[in-house]
């Protein structure tokens, strides 16, 4: 049976719930490892003898270091992973409402941060574990450096080091700021016409020059399996789908905010007459200045598990 003491932790525990998961989904861009992260941190925690705890002196900041070492070893196992995956690899992605008034759910809460933008995590994960750590750890969350040292099993001067050069690679990177919702909507509702009515130029007009279209599959549903860049090689494999599975089904999808910015969610559709089965899709656009700039195809069921609707 519980103990007084173990309740008042537990309940601790959860007012830095949201937190821990923003930290550790900003660390893995993997919702699953987050959530696991956070709940091994909890039971570390609650492992710990009385005398250990009373030692504790700030258990947010306790509780950001432990996250942080586990995620680093995840971040680590999924190199070897990221090598086998078919395709290229985007974030997990973490899908909430769109149109609806903002909530308390965690996972809302998490997306509010324009760093956890699709766009921002994809750089995120061209950084080595330890800069990414590091980075992400000391200017998102103000971990000392002695600290990160300590999870990264280096000096406090090196993890300066990691910290900068992830800033660096991040500043080069950087994503154009988030465009108003209300923009975003106006132009991807105008794409999304556009290609159920077959108006090629239409298209053309509302894609960036360099837009650049990625999908992620891992070889189990079909999109594109190389990045596709340009709004006319964009614009002929949109209607490429669009033909392949009915242009008129795109009205069975519904917009969803997908980290916070405009997008698709698609379920999965049985093959209809001369049209295949769709397979169950969250796609993301990016606007800037009243086009998009890129797109994010992802159909890999195993990072869609958490989108059904």
């Amino acid at each position: 049976m519980d103990t007084v003491s173990d309740v008042a932790l537990a309940n601790e525990f959860s007012t830095h719930r949201t937190h821990l998961i923003g930290v550790a989904y900003r660390l893995t861009s993997a919702l699953s490892d987050a959530e696991d992260a956070v709940q091994e941190a909890w039971l570390r925690l609650s492992a710990l003898d009385d005398a250990r705890r009373a030692e504790i002196r700030d258990l947010r900041g306790w509780l950001t270091t432990v996250v942080g070492r586990i995620c680093l070893d995840r971040l680590r196992s999924a190199v070897a992973r990221r090598e086998r995956y078919v395709g290229p690899w985007l974030p997990e992605p973490i899908v909430t409402p769109f149109g609806t008034s903002a909530s308390d759910d965690p996972l809302e809460t998490v997306v509010r941060d324009e760093q956890v933008r699709l766009a921002a995590l994809v750089v995120l994960d061209k950084l080595t574990p330890e800069q990414r750590v590091a980075f992400v750890l000391h200017d998102a969350f103000s971990v000392p450096f002695a600290e990160i040292g300590a999870i990264l099993g280096c000096a406090e001067a090196t993890a300066r080091q990691y910290a900068s050069r992830g800033r660096k690679a991040a500043a080069d990177s950087e994503p154009p700021p988030l465009a108003d919702i209300d923009e975003q909507r106006a132009v991807v509702e105008k794409l999304l016409a556009a290609i159920g009515t077959g108006d090629l130029n239409a298209v053309v007009a509302l894609l960036h020059p360099d837009a650049v279209l990625v999908g992620d599959s891992n070889g189990k549903a079909r999109t594109a399996r190389r990045h596709i860049v340009g709004s006319d090689k964009i614009s002929r494999f949109l209607f490429g789908l669009a033909e392949m599975y009915g242009a008129h089904r795109i009205s069975l999808g519904e917009l969803v905010l997908v980290n916070g910015e405009l997008g698709m969610w698609v379920p999965d559709l049985p093959a209809e007459g001369e049209h295949r089965a769709v397979d169950r899709r969250v796609t993301s656009f990016e606007v800037t200045d009243g086009r998009v700039t890129r797109i994010y195809d992802m159909v890999n069921p195993d990072k869609l598990t958490r989108s059904a609707r």
